[in-house]
């Protein structure tokens, strides 16, 4: 049995919430659960409708597949996704350029599947033996720095204040053909999901973000509070967070 909770923010400097999310800890077609994060670009009406669109449209895509496995059934839902946005891009100025981020996952059994495109993120905490809050990312960022990052050319700290840090590399939109990455999970007993936009990543540090799930061991008490953590650093942009425990039973 899945438990989870979830919420987006506005944050403090933002007019408009360009970020979207869809969880169900129930099926959703032939997936067992799904959960979804979106964070869009473009401008406002842009960011804000292509968000909305890849939650909506890819949870319609799952409930009509005839794909049994996991992986298939979500690559084929952000693909048809993608074309989609494309074309009414293409046939609208107001939606010129848009584009958005989006991490999907799933759990089957003890194995969680995420497919991911952007700089949202899917992270896995638990705690040490000391009860102390690890969080391990499990995504990797579609971002010019980040590259950067990889490549040796910048340290993780110093990435996190970069003037570039909000360019993107992938988007879903923003090209007629997009690469996805795709992550195969063990879960242990004892772990969480963290799934989030980076207004959450932007503005609190992993071990802040972890310290926070150690000390709020109920769902919707830990998303809340990493939401008021990102606001009370400054909150320069949307926030949405979701939180899991896949093994709430055990």
């Amino acid at each position: 049995m899945i438990r989870s909770a979830a919420v987006t923010n506005i944050g403090q400097r933002r007019k408009m919430n360009q970020d979207s999310f869809f969880v169900s800890d129930d099926p959703v077609g032939n997936l067992p659960n799904l959960y979804l994060v979106a964070d869009g670009m473009g401008g406002h009406k842009a960011g804000d409708y292509a968000s909305r669109y890849v939650t909506e449209h890819v949870v319609s895509e799952v409930r009509e597949s005839f794909e049994q496995n996991p992986r298939k059934i979500l690559d084929r839902a952000l693909h048809a996704v993608n074309r989609e946005l494309r074309t009414i891009a293409a046939g609208n100025d107001d939606y010129y350029g848009m584009g958005t981020t989006c991490v999907a996952a799933t759990v089957t059994g003890s194995y969680l599947q995420v497919a991911n495109v952007g700089d949202s993120r899917l992270y896995l905490f638990e705690k040490d033996a000391k009860g102390r809050g690890q969080l391990r990312q499990i995504t990797v960022d579609h971002s010019l720095v980040e590259e950067m990052v990889l490549a040796g050319g910048l340290d993780s700290s110093t990435a996190r204040t970069h003037p570039n840090k909000n360019i993107i590399t992938r988007a879903i939109g923003a090209e007629d053909r997009v690469e996805i990455d795709y992550f195969t999970v063990e879960l242990q007993v004892g772990q969480k999901i963290l799934m989030c936009t980076d207004g959450l990543t932007n503005m609190v540090e992993d071990d802040r973000i972890a310290e926070i799930l150690a000390a709020e061991p109920a769902e919707d008490e830990a998303v809340r509070s990493l939401v008021s953590e990102a606001n009370r650093n400054g909150g320069r942009d949307n926030i949405t967070v979701i939180v899991m425990d896949p093994f709430c039973g055990v």
